[in-house]
């Protein structure tokens, strides 16, 4: 579809709303009278995140939504149900195609169990005790998905209580995650004045770029957000509290064209971001001046109680120690290589 023929820009939760509301509630009471259901947009999507534009939108972007039933209800009446959308959805809705390119429909609309749809995007069911390895073996922008979104129906009584269970890490795995944030910093903060001194100026303009990444992470990690994928990330970090004053620094630091350039504004980014830590007086304030990330990492984790807690490795949730968008996107791929460092771990401590 041309650009310029594009109907007015609507947020794509707002679509969703409206589409569910006028058109999938009605269809849905034809095809099934009277089932109880639950419906939202929840999970991967700019528009889930509330960051889509209008230029995001000139793409091909259909209303999208879940249609959640019990789960008798998904075996007895979801194929008629299916059945009875592709055959009366119209073609387009607020002058939006109701689906993608010959897509079937449950591309648009998909019917299915709150249980089995939580544990498909986030590799387990949070309707039971959500344990360390459920919170660390799932990736951040999985866990923004589900709880980010909007739920237009809830007849089911569940997403309310799952989401809100699902909204952010117990304290002390908070306490964790952060440190092991730090942790990675502490990795990699010397090596920007390290590769500059080698003359590897290519070298030292990829760690700042890292370094970059890792803090706009923890900057959304101190305000209790989970990070997104990359492509939102930006977006993302600029609504936190540290958005606004860091943004400019941190593009500075990418921009700049030798080691000094660099570490000058890295400096100041560190700074800024330990004075925020201090400010959340997540432990005794620290120098933001001369303390290295490691000293951060080391306060956190001091502040842990639970011995559960204590006893994980400090290399944080998975996001924190793989970097593929095959994994992360993925919950299935995710627990695996998480359980996988777990085990190694138990076969090292063994030997």
């Amino acid at each position: 579809m041309s650009t310029t023929n594009m109907p007015p820009f609507i947020p794509g939760l707002e679509l969703s709303r409206r589409f569910y509301t006028e058109l999938i509630r009605p269809l849905l009471e034809e095809a099934a009278p009277g089932i109880p259901h639950s419906a939202a947009r929840l999970g991967s999507g700019s528009e889930v995140l509330g960051l889509d534009t209008a230029h995001s939108a000139h793409r091909e972007r259909v209303p999208r939504l879940q249609l959640f039933l019990r789960s008798g209800d998904v075996s007895r009446h979801a194929g008629r149900i299916r059945h009875h959308l592709s055959e009366h959805l119209p073609k387009t809705f607020h002058g939006r195609p109701t689906r993608a390119a010959e897509a079937p429909v449950h591309r648009t609309v998909e019917v299915t169990h709150v249980s089995s749809w939580f544990a498909a995007t986030l590799g387990f069911d949070p309707s039971s005790h959500i344990t360390p390895l459920d919170w660390l073996a799932t990736p951040t922008q999985l866990l923004a998905g589900v709880t980010a979104g909007a739920v237009f129906h809830d007849g089911l009584r569940v997403l309310a209580p799952w989401r809100a269970a699902l909204r952010w890490y117990p304290h002390d795995l908070w306490l964790h995650v952060l440190a092991c944030q730090w942790q990675r910093l502490s990795q990699e903060e010397a090596l920007v004045g390290h590769c500059g001194e080698m003359g590897d100026e290519l070298g030292s303009a990829v760690v700042t770029a890292r370094l970059v990444r890792d803090l706009m992470r923890l900057c959304l990690l101190m305000d209790r957000h989970y990070p997104p994928g990359d492509p939102w990330l930006g977006s993302a970090f600029a609504r936190t509290a540290a958005g606004s004053h860091l943004t400019p620094v941190l593009a500075a630091a990418l921009a700049a064209t030798d080691r000094h350039g660099r570490e000058e504004h890295l400096t100041a980014a560190f700074e800024a971001v330990a004075a925020l830590h201090n400010q959340r007086e997540l432990t005794d304030p620290l120098d933001p001046v001369t303390t290295p990330c490691r000293r951060f990492a080391a306060a956190l984790l001091g502040r842990v109680t639970d011995p559960a807690v204590r006893a994980l490795p400090t290399v944080g949730a998975v996001d924190q120690f793989v970097d593929s968008a095959e994994v992360l996107g993925r919950a299935a791929a995710a627990r695996a290589a998480a359980a996988g460092l777990a085990d190694q771990r138990r076969t090292s401590t063994a030997r």
